[in-house]
């Protein structure tokens, strides 16, 4: 199981300043399971591990053989929730230079998430000739960044294959019922997957918003469930306090947050870990961000980011904590060599394992920081694989939503999110903004 120790963070809150949200933890847990909390239209994702059948698993994995049997590349359009959590699993599970290398599985590229015009004529000079297909993940199929991205592939893929073929190529996870995906979908006879109303995009890696993409870039999806579905037991209510690393997360951060502490760094020390990092980003970023109240989540890539943020974690204005992602295993083993000259005076080193270097490295920077007054939060998972992750996505899900409830805010709308389409809408002259136009116009 994931284990959590905050031994290097209650040092300096104190541990009756945790074991004090204890209470509030209970309450806002039972708030959770009850659905009386702020935003209880969206905890679809609470139970999602535990009611995910075997049959719903199989009708995925089909769906994602028909794509690999039929394309070199499958481009994931989406943007937020809709494409960080199904490219954080992906990266993760990858070979680090998979690009590099011939594959049974589609290479699977992500688009959707930008308005980069550079970067959308470089995606279709690249597929031009490629044997593609398109998973388009949007509720209401109607986001900017999305629904032109979309259009682009569609019109491209048509144009390649045919629009029988491309039918066959194109997956719609959407909406049950309702907006303009939904309606292409019915109306093109795409395949389709259903985004559950009660589950908001930050929170749907476990639905097939994840599912579909991580199943076409070849991996068990039903391991990953399976990790997710055991943290579900292992952060229940019943889970006494010390022992739920989601309620002990939570509960830590907030008593950080009390003490002045405002900045959480997610610190890890494998470089296929990065997207876990932007993942968490955007659920506690958007989850906590409102009224004014926030940890502000930050991320580094250790030990590269020594080289460059090194100094300011180090020597910084004290408002920040780390939290610490650590492997206690990676999935290979490679051993220093010996070198007659020694030039490079690492001789002392032949023979180990270059994960001991990691593990040491990540120690002395530990002890480092929290020397230099910043708190540590550690995780540890016993290794990069589907369960693993999904033990972790359901760990971080649980926490957020606890510990947005500890800070008295909703932690399942996003509200602020709307402020700049609305501008866009209006500076572009989207029809129904032309108040809104003239204002903006008034201010320029």
């Amino acid at each position: 199981m994931v284990t959590l120790d905050i031994t290097k963070a209650s040092s300096f809150v104190g541990d009756a300043a945790i074991s004090a949200f204890e209470s509030r933890v209970a309450e806002a847990q039972k708030s959770l399971e009850d659905g009386t909390c702020a935003g209880n239209d969206f905890l679809g994702w609470m139970h999602l591990p535990s009611s995910i059948t075997p049959e719903f698993i199989a009708e995925v994995n089909a769906c994602a053989k028909t794509l690999q049997e039929n394309c070199d590349a499958v481009v994931v359009a989406g943007i937020g929730g809709s494409y960080l959590g199904a490219r954080m699993v992906i990266d993760a599970l990858s070979n680090s230079f998979g690009w590099l290398q011939s594959t049974k599985y589609p290479r699977i590229l992500f688009a959707g998430n930008n308005i980069g015009e550079d970067y959308l004529s470089e995606l279709i000079g690249y597929l031009k000739g490629v044997r593609f297909g398109i998973i388009n993940i949007s509720k209401s199929g109607t986001t900017t960044e999305t629904a032109l991205t979309f259009r682009l592939l569609k019109t491209m893929c048509e144009e390649q294959r045919g629009k029988d073929e491309a039918r066959k190529v194109i997956v719609a996870v959407t909406d049950a019922k309702r907006g303009a995906a939904r309606t292409t979908a019915d109306k093109e006879g795409y395949t389709s997957f259903v985004i559950p109303d009660n589950v908001g995009g930050r929170f749907s890696v476990l639905t097939p918003v994840g599912l579909l993409p991580i199943a076409v870039a070849g991996f068990d999806i039903a391991e990953l469930v399976k990790g997710a579905r055991d943290m579900e037991e292992q952060t229940s209510l019943s889970v006494p306090f010390r022992q739920n690393p989601a309620a002990l997360y939570a509960a830590t951060r907030n008593a950080l947050y009390q003490s002045g502490k405002k900045i959480e760094i997610l610190a890890n020390y494998q470089p296929k870990l990065h997207n876990v990092g932007e993942w968490w980003k955007q659920l506690y970023g958007e989850s906590e961000g409102k009224d004014g109240k926030g940890i502000f989540p930050a991320s580094v890539d250790l030990t590269t980011d020594l080289h460059s943020m090194g100094q300011w974690i180090q020597d910084g204005e004290r408002t920040i904590f780390e939290t610490v992602l650590s492997v206690a295993q990676p999935n290979h083993e490679l051993r220093v060599p010996n070198d007659k000259e020694n030039l490079d005076g690492l001789n002392f080193l032949a023979g180990r394992r270059v994960d001991e270097v990691n593990k040491m490295a990540e120690l002395g920077t530990q002890l480092a920081h929290v020397d230099g007054g910043v708190p540590n939060i550690k995780f540890t998972i016993d290794r990069i694989d589907e369960y693993n992750i999904g033990q972790l996505i359901y760990m971080f899900e649980k926490g957020c939503g606890i510990s947005g409830l500890l800070l008295k805010v909703n932690p399942f709308d996003q509200p602020g999110v709307e402020a700049y389409k609305k501008n866009m809408f209006a500076l572009l002259g989207k029809p129904g903004y032309e108040k809104e136009t003239e204002e903006i116009k008034a201010r320029l």
